[in-house]
């Protein structure tokens, strides 16, 4: 056949690669990582990927009889093939081999935790803006025991970044509820991270406030498709009441507003805590900048912890997470709601094909 003189189209791109560990394996991670392997929509969109050592995999999925039935295929790193509902398709992590005793805190939890960590984050670099972590619960105290000296994923990711700690801001995402309720979507950011209260409020300022803010907003305008209305907490009971319950209002928050707004971002507040999120629930904002841990996770759990997800801002790469914790109590017992960690592969998922990475 004659030459036409015009290049053959390039091959379509390979769907993204979306990487999940379990966190620590002691806990219900395996758990919820196989019930949302078999129920996510997500394998028509992407290559997903468990990383673990696929005979622990196996031993839960023989253990916990409400488990759907799975067939575990170990793979190798550059394996192309796509994933389905029906066979988890495994990347062993490069961390040594060793027993983990379920349900219970241990050294050898938290170095398989990060071991996989280690691997994941390894492939999903690889891959660039084609890829994507989502992360099992860990224990902290069984990290501390391995001999990390890290509060948690998204400080270890910060640093294996080669960024401070302060470079990322922990998001909470609550998808639209699907059960009849009205609250949903809604997106908080937290200020301040895993430190104790006293610390997260010395280190309060204006230009984290500001930085979580535009994380936010870029993060919300890729999910939702549209510019987001974003309301700020004020730190202090009834916003501070004109500097009777302290000043942090006027002297540092406020004047974040002032600048998020200057930059074009739909902000607005300091606002009292306790009202912000009922009027955030009913629809009157899309997200909310926190203060410190617990103004943001309380609430949002409250709502719909099940169905929460985490997402890490100030990256340059996509991370989500679970909402919950590691549940040692609920072990094997076939109880474990895998809600958020399939919300957490879509989170994922949406952001890689809008674009999105961690840094905006």
């Amino acid at each position: 056949m004659p030459s036409t003189g015009h290049s053959p189209p390039p091959p379509p791109p390979c769907p993204a690669l979306v990487c999940l560990t379990c966190g620590d394996p002691a806990g219900i991670g395996p758990e919820v990582v196989l019930g949302a392997w078999s129920r996510t929509s997500a394998h028509v969109r992407a290559r997903l990927r468990v990383v673990s050592r696929a005979e622990l995999l196996r031993d839960v999925l023989q253990s916990v009889p409400s488990l759907p039935r799975l067939e575990v295929e170990q793979v190798a790193e550059g394996d192309l093939r796509p994933s389905t509902a029906e066979t988890v398709l495994v990347v062993e992590p490069d961390c040594a081999d060793e027993s983990v005793p379920r349900g219970r805190i241990s050294a050898a939890g938290g170095r398989a935790a990060v071991g996989a960590l280690e691997t994941a984050f390894r492939l999903v670099r690889s891959a660039g803006r084609f890829g994507a972590l989502v992360t099992g619960p860990l224990h902290k105290e069984a990290i501390h025991a391995a001999g990390y000296d890290v509060p948690g994923h998204t400080e270890w990711l910060a640093r294996a970044c080669g960024l401070p700690d302060a470079a990322a801001s922990m998001m909470l995402w609550l998808p639209p509820a699907t059960d009849g309720l009205v609250h949903g979507p809604l997106g908080v950011v937290h200020v301040t991270l895993h430190e104790s209260l006293a610390t997260a409020i010395e280190r309060l300022s204006t230009s984290g406030i500001v930085a979580a803010g535009e994380r936010l907003a870029s993060l919300l305008a890729a999910l939702l498709g549209r510019r987001p209305r974003i309301g700020v907490a004020a730190l202090n009971p009834h916003g501070g009441e004109g500097g009777l319950f302290g000043d942090e209002e006027t002297r540092i928050i406020a004047p974040a507003v002032a600048a998020l707004r200057a930059a074009g971002i739909d902000a607005s507040g300091p606002f009292p805590a306790d009202t912000l999120f009922l009027r955030a629930a009913r629809g009157g904002f899309d997200g909310i900048v926190a203060q410190y841990h617990d103004q943001g996770h309380i609430p949002v759990k409250l709502l719909g912890m099940h169905r929460a997800v985490n997402i890490t801002l100030g990256l340059p790469l996509v991370r989500t997470s679970v909402a919950h914790g590691t549940a040692f109590d609920i072990v094997g017992r076939g109880v474990a709601d895998p809600t958020s960690m399939e919300a957490a592969i879509d989170a994922a998922v949406r952001l890689v094909g809008a674009g999105w990475s961690g840094a905006g």
